[in-house]
């Protein structure tokens, strides 16, 4: 049995469905239902089992308009970038070792950031953690001001007065990177720069620091586009391949800032008859599911997801529980992992 029915139309079991299949009150099954005093082992044995039985749903809306204090933490997040979900699956746990659940909200190429925070600071959230916004931090800035719970993005910001940061050493990884391939014997390091990326400064900083460091001289291809879109970072990489491929020599290695523009420019120079890695070494960064196929293990750096996701939560839960905690950030190491994609330089 999967509920009542009504004038022919079937509706979700409630709890009065409960107390009149047991022939209780509803006050009892409520009790039972919530694990309150009132109610033996016995009597909740059975009201679960009734409950079951008739396919009964309690309604989380209705649970959390009840309750004095929210215990939900609001996150926003791009759909059409994989790296987020990741994350994400690691701030369920978290967010649960804390005793909070997760509300997601989406932004996409027809839904701003505002429009996704908007709608879970109307489900009464306790706490916003925004993944991978395309706002700066005048826009970031202006959604902490206007929220009445703390902020905490995922992205590349600084500390600051308004909003926690979570982000990777996003620039010591692009220089271990560099490093790495000029321990190969690379001379010529090509940069992929996806301008609209948030993290693109922080970066490409690295780059930069990396060819100083080692006298090597700098290349970086500045790509525009439009980050919300969802083919932004494969489209960027792959032009970027078709303007390397215009020029009389290709570089020996090629550096991208994701993973994503990683495969696109892979995937152009593929298909125009070049080897990689005998001919260009290719590297990416994030370490998303694309770069773990054994059709394209690429050499990436590793921004660890599930710190990533517990650090967001813990920041969030820390300024909920001290309303007067100033805003903090948290930085995640990463680590470089070596695959197919990478050789000894021409």
């Amino acid at each position: 049995m999967s509920g009542d029915v009504t004038d022919g139309k079937s509706r979700p079991a409630t709890m009065a469905d409960i107390a009149a299949h047991l022939g209780v009150s509803r006050q009892l099954v409520s009790l039972a239902l919530r694990n309150a005093p009132g109610a033996s082992e016995e009597t909740r044995r059975r009201v679960r089992q009734a409950a079951k039985d008739l396919g009964f749903s309690p309604h989380v809306g209705a649970q959390s308009l009840r309750r004095t204090r929210s215990t939900d933490l609001g996150v926003v997040f791009t759909p059409a970038h994989s790296t987020e979900s990741e994350i994400i699956e690691h701030i369920y746990p978290a967010a649960a070792a804390c005793g909070y659940d997760v509300i997601l909200s989406a932004q996409t190429a027809t839904r701003t950031t505002d429009q996704a925070v908007e709608e879970l600071l109307g489900h009464r959230c306790a706490g916003l953690i925004v993944i991978g916004s395309h706002l700066d931090h005048t826009g970031l800035r202006a959604v902490s001001q206007r929220s009445p719970v703390p902020v905490v993005d995922v992205g590349s910001g600084r500390r600051n007065a308004y909003y926690d940061i979570v982000r990777s050493a996003g620039d010591n990884g692009i220089d271990d990177m560099v490093a790495y391939l000029a321990g190969l014997g690379h001379r010529q390091i090509t940069y992929v720069d996806p301008v609209a990326m948030p993290a693109a400064v922080l970066r490409r900083r690295g780059y930069g620091r990396a060819t100083k460091r080692l006298g090597l001289p700098a290349d970086v291809l500045t790509m525009p586009g439009e980050y919300t879109e969802g083919d932004y970072f494969d489209e960027a990489g792959s032009a970027a391949a078709r303007l390397l491929l215009r020029r009389d020599a290709l570089p020996t290695a090629v550096v991208a800032p994701n993973d994503h523009a990683a495969v696109g420019v892979l995937q152009i120079l593929l298909r125009d008859g070049v080897r990689v890695p005998e001919d260009v070494s290719i590297t990416g960064f994030d370490d998303a599911p694309i770069a773990r196929l054994s059709s394209v293990n690429l050499t990436t750096v590793r921004q660890d997801p599930h710190l990533m996701g517990v650090a967001a939560v813990q920041a969030a839960v820390r300024r909920i529980q001290d309303q007067d905690r100033k805003p903090g950030e948290t930085v995640v190491a990463t680590s470089l992992v070596e695959r197919g994609s990478t050789a000894a330089g021409r």
